[in-house]
């Protein structure tokens, strides 16, 4: 036979304000005060999570079972059927605690059983535990299905974006730690979750944007938002962070000998060695035998051995004959796509110019936007590098860009852009140099650019 844990009873329990330094000051804390609004939601998950966890798992399996049938009432017979498989003491004592904390009600006059509302806030709490858990980021997924939930049914509320908002800053400071140590196998390790992550942001990216741009009359609705806004960039701007490490972990990689075996392979192997211990073998069997000489013997030891290191100075030979180098091959890090694309856009746009006349001024969002919201951010970072004397010394793409006869302002003004992935953009205008006779890029093969030349863009 079970017997049910009687109802905790706090009756003579100080009360809440007791446990501030001034009573006064309780009501005055904002989710102090949300939480004082709920006592009844309250008192109701303290007595059904009250008591062993035997007893506790079996309440909530008979409540979470009642509130996923699709029927209003439940009489007596219904119940027996539907929980066949509990013993008749176990039942009564679950359904009569589900009685005492009013997540069950009995009709006597229609002699059944019925959730009341309270039961349905309390099932809405705890909805999460039916489900399956879908990996680390579970909290992480509950999060954000809530504030786009709510998003859409207008609904938002100022906690759940302070929850989601905290989760971001706690997942953008483990992703910081990860890159700051350097440390490949926890590199390796944070790269999953940081695409999972990278991935749930970006699904409810059309939710949270929408969210950000609408007008909220309370203010700390707004702030919340817009901390949300840039918790979500930090997050973005981190992959390019990322990809940096990693490659950097790549170039620190030592290859051993010809056999193609990496210093990764090799801790690999052994983090999951089940037992390093038994690759010593029988090293450590045979203790250390200490061998004394005498200081006689340790001078003769030296001098012969010095007069058998000794050079001769008839015996030098001569260079070896020479050979031919191996053939080999010299990896270049490949650059972003988007500044090859970026100097090809230039290019396109001499082309299309009249002949003998200068191209007309385009505006900076041309270049910028198109694509995510990194890759725009990517491209407003290189246009510094148009007309910079230092970078069009630079052999390769960077300095392509920098020799374009290409020169760009911008403005304080805030430019809105039809975009899906920024809404302002800083307003400003790509201008061509001034030059005699503007006839397209030029070819890098006839002449090299020179420092203080403006070059054009390769193709």
């Amino acid at each position: 036979m079970i017997e049910a844990h009687p109802s905790p009873d706090l009756s003579d329990s100080p009360s809440f304000e007791s446990y501030f330094r001034e009573p006064g000051l309780a009501p005055e804390q904002p989710l102090a005060w949300a939480l004082g609004q709920r006592l009844d939601l309250i008192d109701a998950l303290r007595g059904l999570f009250n008591g062993p966890q035997a007893l506790v798992r079996l309440r909530l399996w008979v409540f979470m079972a009642l509130a996923g049938q699709p029927q209003a009432r439940f009489s007596r017979d219904d119940l027996n059927q539907l929980f066949h498989a509990l013993l008749p003491d176990a039942l009564d004592s679950a359904l009569k605690r589900l009685r005492d904390i009013h997540l069950l009600a009995w009709d006597a006059t229609a002699q059944d059983y019925h959730l009341p509302p309270l039961a349905q806030q309390v099932h809405g709490l705890l909805a999460s535990l039916t489900s399956a858990p879908v990996g680390e980021h579970d909290e992480m997924v509950a999060l954000l299905a809530q504030v786009a939930g709510a998003q859409q049914l207008g609904l938002v509320d100022t906690n759940q974006l302070k929850h989601l908002h905290a989760q971001l800053a706690r997942l953008h400071d483990e992703f910081a730690e990860a890159i700051a140590s350097g440390s490949e196998s926890r590199l390796r390790l944070a790269q999953p979750r940081f695409d999972r992550a990278l991935t749930l942001v970006d699904r409810a990216g059309q939710a949270l944007t929408a969210l950000i741009r609408a007008e909220h009359e309370d203010p700390r609705l707004e702030r919340e938002a817009r901390a949300l806004g840039q918790d979500q960039a930090r997050l973005l701007s981190m992959a390019s962070q990322f990809t940096r490490a990693l490659q950097q972990a790549d170039r620190q990689r030592v290859t051993l000998g010809s056999t193609g075996l990496t210093s990764s392979d090799v801790r690999r192997w052994l983090q999951h060695h089940p037992a390093l211990y038994e690759l010593m073998g029988e090293a450590l069997s045979v203790p250390v035998r200490p061998v004394m000489v005498s200081q006689h013997d340790l001078v003769d030891v030296a001098e012969g051995e010095f007069e058998r290191d000794r050079p001769v100075a008839d015996g030098s030979a001569g260079l070896p004959p020479p050979t031919e180098a191996a053939d080999g091959t010299l990896g270049v890090l490949s650059l972003p796509e988007e500044l090859s694309q970026m100097i090809g856009l230039f290019d396109r746009w001499f082309q299309q110019a009249p002949a003998d006349a200068a191209p007309a001024d385009r505006p900076l969002h041309e270049a910028v936007l198109g694509g995510r919201f990194a890759q725009a951010a990517y491209r407003m970072q290189l246009m510094p590098l148009l007309g910079d004397g230092q970078a069009r010394t630079l052999k390769g793409l960077t300095g392509d860009l920098a020799r374009s006869p290409w020169q760009w302002q911008a403005s304080a003004r805030h430019l809105a852009v039809d975009d899906e992935a920024v809404a302002l953009i800083s307003e400003g205008t790509l201008s061509p140099l001034p030059h005699e006779a503007f006839k397209g890029p030029t070819d890098h093969t006839k002449a090299d650019a020179t420092p203080g030349t403006a070059a054009s863009p390769s193709r």
